[in-house]
């Protein structure tokens, strides 16, 4: 019996090899891949026919270059996502299969370069001199693999960083009605990484060309593309590139995030997002839910921004930082889109069209903005300097109205009006000006012992300006604790003080 299974096996093998022989000699230029055809096509999407092996997700390959996602899986035919020069094809035209998903370049050269979401330069730099490609779709890591939120991320925005302060590994939104000023502190934030160790990526989803070149134009200046890459979709692009370019950015940050390093990236901006996938969605019947959002809106945000983490030490302990951008309607912040984005990401910051009208920039509404990692990503100096800062703000905000209207105010109430003032215009920035932690530090010291309040109004600007300076001779010792994350002593509280007395005296009232 033995023998005879033996035999069998040595002629399965000798006739294997004889075909295969007479199919290399005979047939050496047959294709095995599948084929298909396109069986109707429309905006940014076709139906396709004759694949039945393809996968969700996979990369398909029309004629002309042209490359699409399989979205839908019917019985049939496929629905498939293209993602550039749609207009090219037709009915009836080839359709292959890859065999794999979409994927981006990723690399070192990439730092200084603007791309769109498939890799393609448009920076007039000539082709990037990198072979490595990561899926721009990847799982989130596990929790396993994830550690606290405990180092600052610093914005250089003195709101931002005393009040609602920012980690490294965490997902903070940006959200406010247009033209408020939500780019302008995403932007701030990457010119504020200058020398950090942070690298940055700029991912424009959808916006109007004009804006994205005074972006990178600001980014050149600054001298913030050494460290920062920029990926682009504009809004005549196609809906599928516009939907894939968040995915793909995060592919770029993650390869460095898994080398160790913190990446801060910034998605300007979902909304754009969410209604290029809800476009897609309803020109490929998929059924509508609330304002005709598909029904799996919120698992298209929530995959992205779970791959925003600070990885463990023992996988290298880089981070990911996110902060995404939605634009609310007539500051309806309890939308569809905004809602689901808040419920996702670690807190958010608030824009208010109020607070920019009377010129309070930038126009954060403290009421509705929060970190939920707060006070364990702030450094311990911070910590010292606004404990009751927020709290003495709001006071004023609730007092001023009243104070609008003439009322009658007792002097408590007059002094915390006089307070509140100094607080706002000391919180006061201009735009693409980001202020060091030493600056901050001595600015804050000077709000909570109170030593604006005796300064007019008129010359709070110039007594900015003389803290400023005053911070530059912050005595060594002492800027070593600020960076590295220690409590001040009272004699080096009495230190920093007596800075700023000495700064201010030529403008305090006798």
């Amino acid at each position: 019996m033995k023998e005879e299974a033996n035999y069998l096996k040595n002629s399965l093998d000798l006739a294997f090899t004889y075909l295969g022989d007479i199919r290399e000699d005979f047939l050496p230029e047959l294709d095995f891949k599948e084929v298909g055809k396109i069986t109707s096509i429309a905006v940014s999407v076709a139906k396709v026919s004759g694949l039945p092996g393809v996968g969700f997700d996979e990369l398909l390959s029309f004629p002309g270059g042209v490359q699409g996602i399989v979205f839908n899986v019917d019985a049939d035919e496929v629905g498939v996502v293209l993602l550039s020069d749609y207009w090219r094809l037709k009915a009836g035209d080839e359709v292959r299969r890859t065999g794999r998903v979409m994927d981006i370049l990723v690399g070192e050269k990439l730092l200084g370069r603007v791309l769109d979401p498939l890799g393609r330069p448009l920076d007039n730099r000539g082709p990037l001199k990198v072979s490595h490609r990561l899926p721009v779709e990847r799982p989130a890591p596990p929790i396993m693999n994830r550690s606290p939120v405990t180092e600052p991320l610093q914005t250089g925005i003195k709101v931002i960083d005393a009040l609602i302060p920012i980690g490294r590994g965490q997902r903070e939104l940006i959200l406010g009605d247009r033209q408020t000023g939500k780019t302008t502190i995403a932007i701030d934030t990457i010119l504020n990484q200058r020398d950090q160790n942070i690298l940055c990526i700029y991912c424009a989803i959808g916006q109007r060309a004009s804006a994205t070149a005074k972006v990178v134009a600001t980014l050149k200046e600054k001298g913030a593309m050494e460290y920062t890459v920029v990926i682009v979709t504009e809004g005549n692009d196609s809906p599928g590139l516009t939907y894939v370019a968040p995915y793909a950015a995060t592919s770029i940050a993650e390869f460095y995030m898994e080398q160790g390093r913190d990446v801060l990236i910034v998605y300007d901006d979902l909304t754009h997002h969410a209604r290029a996938y809800r476009e897609l969605s309803l020109l490929l019947r998929r059924p509508p839910g609330r304002e005709a959002f598909p029904g799996d809106i919120f698992y298209i945000h929530s995959r992205l921004l779970e791959r925003a983490t600070h990885l463990s030490e023992d996988l290298g302990g880089g981070s990911l930082s996110a902060l995404p951008i939605i634009e609310t309607e007539v500051q309806n912040i309890s939308a569809y889109i905004p809602t689901n984005l808040i419920s996702i990401t670690d807190g958010q910051i608030y824009l208010s069209p109020s607070l920019f009208e009377l010129g309070v920039l930038p126009a954060i509404d403290f009421g509705k903005s929060v970190s939920r990692v707060g006070g364990k990503a702030q450094r311990r100096a911070y910590r010292d300097v606004t404990g009751d800062l927020k709290l003495a703000y709001a006071q004023y905000e609730e007092l001023e109205t009243f104070a609008r209207f003439g009322a009658r105010l007792d002097e408590e109430t007059k002094n915390i009006i006089n307070h509140g003032k100094k607080i706002r215009i000391c919180l006061n920035q201009n735009e693409f000006s980001p202020v060091n932690i030493f600056a901050q530090i001595v600015l804050l010291m000077a709000l909570k012992k109170k030593l604006l309040d005796r300064v007019p109004q008129a010359q709070m600007e110039e007594a900015k300006s003389l803290l400023l300076d005053a911070s530059k001779d912050t005595p060594d010792e002492i800027q070593k604790l600020f960076i590295n994350d220690q409590v001040l002593s009272l004699d080096q509280q009495k230190v920093i003080t007596d800075l700023i007395k000495e700064s201010l005296a030529p403008l305090l009232k006798d």
